[in-house]
C-alpha cells in the first residue's frame, strides 16, 4: 500500500506540485495546483499509484469497466482498469458535453468505476457518471489519486482516493494573489469559466 505521505513525496519529486496562482476548472483561484500528469508520465509510477488506488477501489464492490474523463482521467482509467483486470475507457467533450466516442460502449447493468486524477468539485466525474447511466450502466463510485474537495462538498457517489487534501482556494473577487498582481495560470484541460 502507498501512504499519503509517500504519494505526496512522489508528487513533489516528479514536479507535480505547482506553486503560483492558478485558475481551477471550478472558477476558483488557488496558490497550489497538483499536475498529476507530471507523475503519470513515468509508467512505473503510474502503475504503482493506480495499483494502490485499485486496492482501495475494491471496497466499492466488483466492476466490469472503468471510465475516466479526458484528459486527466485517461491514464488513471487505463491503469486502474489494468490493475482490476477490466476494460478501460474515457469520455470526452463533444459540443460541450461529455460522451463516449471512438466505439466505446457501456452495457446495460454494467458496473462502472469512474476514474479521475484530481477531484476538486467532482463536476467532470459526475458528468461521466451521467453518460454511463444514459447508456444503462451503473456508476459505483469515483476513484481518484487526489481528492481536494472542501469538507463541505458532498457528491452523489462514494469517492475513494489515495490522498485527501484541502488546499486553499479563493473566489476571484476575493483572491489575494490577484490583488498582488501575480499572473493567473490555467493549467487544466477543461475550459475555464467565462470572464
Amino acid at each position: 500500500m502507498l501512504s499519503e505521505r509517500e504519494l505526496w513525496e512522489l508528487f513533489e519529486s516528479t514536479g507535480a506540485v505547482l506553486r503560483g496562482h492558478f485558475l481551477l476548472s471550478s472558477g476558483l483561484h488557488s496558490p497550489v495546483y497538483i499536475q498529476c500528469a507530471k507523475l503519470l508520465q513515468h509508467p512505473e509510477l503510474a502503475e504503482r499509484v493506480c495499483r494502490a488506488l485499485a486496492a482501495k477501489a475494491r471496497a466499492l464492490g466488483p466492476v466490469q469497466a472503468v471510465v475516466g474523463p479526458a484528459l486527466g482521467g485517461i491514464m488513471v482509467a487505463y491503469e486502474l482498469a489494468r490493475a482490476l483486470g477490466v476494460r478501460g475507457m474515457f469520455a470526452e467533450r463533444e459540443g460541450g458535453r461529455m460522451s463516449l466516442r471512438r466505439g466505446f460502449e457501456v452495457s446495460p447493468g454494467e458496473r462502472v468505476l469512474i476514474a479521475e486524477d484530481v477531484v476538486t468539485t467532482g463536476r467532470s466525474s459526475l458528468e461521466v457518471a451521467e453518460v454511463v447511466r444514459a447508456a444503462g450502466g451503473e456508476p459505483v463510485g469515483i476513484a481518484c489519486l487526489v481528492d481536494r474537495r472542501p469538507d463541505t462538498a458532498e457528491l452523489t457517489l462514494p469517492v475513494v482516493s489515495l490522498l485527501r487534501i484541502e488546499l486553499e482556494t479563493f473566489p476571484p473577487e476575493e483572491c489575494p494573489l490577484c490583488r498582488e498582481g501575480i499572473p493567473l495560470v490555467k493549467p487544466g484541460s477543461r475550459p475555464g469559466p467565462k470572464t
